[in-house]
């Protein structure tokens, strides 16, 4: 169910740095709260502006077209290709039309037609046990279904974003037949059923159960470092996290994003946020504070995830991955991942 997350309210005993040209911008977001927060709240520092967030996980698109001209929304932050692009297919979303983010955020991680920016990246990387697999025996997503993997490796279900955006990419750099192929052989190297989270993933190598996953990268930063659930940091110490084909065509990333509602009267104040958020200031915090990849190539990774490696990034279009998703699916659907 859709649920309303407190308003971030701006503090009182400070003069904004910058004369707002809007008091307030309403946000609907597929983003977790904690992973939000900070950046909303860094913003209201800077600039007296303050948020109110819909946290929507499911039936985002549908509550948009519902609400259609009477959305309180003005703007959507959302993770996942598939997702932001799923909205910018129901024209409700306006044009950015802003040199700034152009200048900020290299082509192939925007829109085509100027609809939406990625704000981060999070590689989908393999993690592998350091105790039980060589250096050299997974290096690729081919690697992945090899018979020498037979047993040995655990994922959430395919039909999560994550995987089914992995396996669009591979349609989109390989073909069908190709991803068909390779999702066919992953599945026959399943140790359990797919399930869980990527967290889960990295307990069932821990406790034995599987020697390789697939993982998003940030799920190790907040593993490492969490004080809350100290035994996850013995997860992340059972890792070594591989950057796939990097003698190849690079590493698949997926995304968060931003996008601004046709609706909104809001629309300039939205895109200056977005410019904010794509700015070196705010990708600061995405690498810092959430673990994440800035997507302004003049920012780099926080010393954290800068000692993780670095890696060639797979430049296919994030568009093109997106309009294989429905194939994904059907290839997911079809071979029981």
């Amino acid at each position: 169910m859709i649920r309303f997350i407190a308003t971030v309210c701006a503090a009182i005993c400070f003069v904004p740095l910058q004369a707002s040209i809007a008091e307030s911008l309403n946000i609907y977001t597929h983003r977790q709260p904690a992973l939000l927060e900070p950046i909303l709240e860094a913003y209201t520092k800077k600039t007296g502006i303050t948020f109110s967030t819909v946290y929507a996980p499911k039936g985002l698109v549908q509550r948009l077209q519902s609400e259609g001209d009477a959305t309180p929304a003005d703007m959507v932050i959302t993770v996942d290709i598939n997702r932001v692009h799923e909205l910018s297919e129901t024209g409700l979303l306006a044009s950015l039309s802003s040199s700034k983010i152009k200048k900020q955020v290299p082509a192939h991680l925007r829109d085509q037609s100027d609809k939406w920016t990625a704000l981060s990246l999070r590689a989908r990387i393999a993690a592998v046990s350091v105790q039980r697999t060589k250096k050299s025996e997974v290096l690729g997503l081919a690697d992945l279904v090899k018979p020498s993997l037979k047993g040995r490796v655990c994922t959430r279900v395919g039909s999560h974003v994550y995987n089914r955006a992995l396996l669009a990419s591979i349609i989109a750099n390989d073909g069908a037949a190709a991803a068909r192929e390779w999702a066919k052989g992953l599945v026959k190297n399943l140790a359990r059923k797919p399930q869980g989270n990527d967290r889960a993933q990295a307990k069932a190598i821990y406790s034995g159960e599987c020697d390789v996953a697939l993982m998003n990268t940030y799920y190790y930063g907040k593993m490492k470092f969490n004080n809350k659930n100290p035994e996850q940091k013995n997860w992340a110490d059972s890792l070594r996290l591989v950057f796939l084909d990097q003698t190849g065509r690079g590493q698949h990333v997926n995304i968060s994003a931003a996008a601004v509602l046709k609706a909104s009267k809001k629309q300039a104040a939205a895109v200056k946020f977005i410019e904010w958020l794509t700015s070196p200031e705010a990708q600061l915090l995405y690498t810092e504070v959430n673990y994440e990849y800035p997507v302004n190539p003049e920012v780099s990774p926080s010393k954290e995830v800068a000692s993780w490696g670095k890696f060639k990034i797979d430049e296919v279009s994030l568009t093109d991955i997106a309009k294989n998703t429905p194939l994904a699916q059907m290839i997911i659907n079809e071979i029981g991942w």
